[in-house]
């Protein structure tokens, strides 16, 4: 919005030319997102407090020790990340940029089935929400349209899949990239909601994630940059660094508030839009590959219930003492403190390993 009135005045008042260097914009987004956490953080929990008098539930099948630690804590403190990151790219991003307004609606749709969803399990006190079907239904519908709008807007390189490691070669997946965007953006949805379970151990990564992707959106944009990489420059991408920043400050803002012991738990509001924007964000820069790489922690999380379940339906074993992982290791007795942070290091390692993938090539 400043972009969008002030800059078109920088022929009168010549400091407001600085608008339109991303850069800045992107650190005005991460502080804008920050500053608004803090001080909307305190006041939203108490609001969930009030009215969510047994706060989240807690799987009754889950460690033991969650229903004495854990037992009252709200939930629904996601929806304070949505309305930061909300908020910071209105505020700073350039609001003409269809990309802008297409992650945002995603982010916001899975933001409201997340909503709908906690809203049923705090009610009924039980941790079973809006049926998979149900949710499966509505976030594939966003995935799709969100599809359709990238047809639209990006027609030039619709459908095209690069590969990590792998200089100037592409598929071009044609018809078949609306599928693909299902399995995209519903998947990192759901692989966010499925890791976050303890305590920080979700927005870490998820701050990990989308700061790397501040740096792949800027490269993806910038015409020499990308040419320069060897990677598919897609024009307007780079204002994503705007939001990928709204992100990463919100992120810091409500660990602020959920680092060990959580004041407040994000729940399916938070983690669903989460991971649907950094898909959708993937998506736009053609970076799908490279998502799974530097979110390798939220494919890990995945991956361990699909085996989990396999396993017990095929051969009537577990391989894991419970799914998702992080519990597993809860299990074996590690300390929670202990798993977040290894799994933050692993997180820091795969971005790094994800943003190597820009040069090495």
């Amino acid at each position: 919005m400043l972009y969008n009135l002030l800059y078109p005045l920088n022929d009168q008042l010549s400091f407001l030319n600085l608008l339109k260097y991303i850069t800045l914009r992107s650190i005005g987004a991460v502080l804008t997102a920050l500053i608004l956490s803090f001080l909307l953080g305190p006041v939203l929990i108490r609001g969930l407090q009030a009215v969510q008098a047994g706060g989240q539930p807690i799987r009754e099948d889950g460690p033991a020790r969650h229903l004495l630690e854990k037992k009252g804590t709200p939930t629904m403190g996601g929806t304070l990340i949505l309305l930061a990151v909300s908020a910071s790219t209105f505020l700073w991003a350039n609001l003409a940029n269809p990309f802008i307004i297409m992650v945002l609606v995603v982010t916001l749709g899975f933001g409201a089935i997340g909503f709908w969803d906690d809203y049923v399990k705090v009610t009924r006190q039980h941790s079973r929400g809006v049926s998979g079907r149900t949710r499966f239904l509505l976030q594939s519908t966003i995935a799709l349209l969100f599809a359709a709008g990238l047809h639209w807007v990006d027609g030039a390189t619709f459908g095209q899949l690069s590969f990590p490691f792998v200089k100037e070669y592409t598929v071009d997946l044609g018809w078949m990239f609306f599928p693909f965007a299902v399995l995209v953006i519903v998947g990192a949805g759901n692989a966010v909601n499925l890791t976050d379970g303890l305590d920080g151990l979700a927005i870490g990564p998820s701050m990990l994630t989308a700061a790397s992707f501040m740096i792949i959106a800027y490269v993806v944009g910038h015409i020499h940059f990308a040419n320069y990489l060897g990677i598919i420059h897609v024009a307007g991408a780079g204002e994503l660094v705007i939001f990928c920043g709204a992100i990463v400050g919100a992120a810091l803002g409500f660990l602020w508030f959920n680092s060990y012991p959580a004041q407040v738990f994000m729940g399916d509001v938070g983690s669903l839009s989460l991971g649907a924007a950094l898909g959708a964000v993937a998506m736009v820069t053609r970076h799908e590959i490279v998502l799974a790489v530097i979110g390798g922690v939220f494919v890990l999380e995945t991956f361990s219930v699909i085996l989990q379940v396999a396993s017990f339906k095929l051969l009537g074993k577990r391989i894991f003492r419970m799914a998702p992982i992080h519990h597993h290791f809860e299990l074996k007795g590690w300390a929670e403190p202990k798993i977040i942070v290894r799994f933050w290091i692993i997180s820091i390692i795969l971005a790094l390993l994800g943003l190597a993938t820009l040069k090495i090539r």
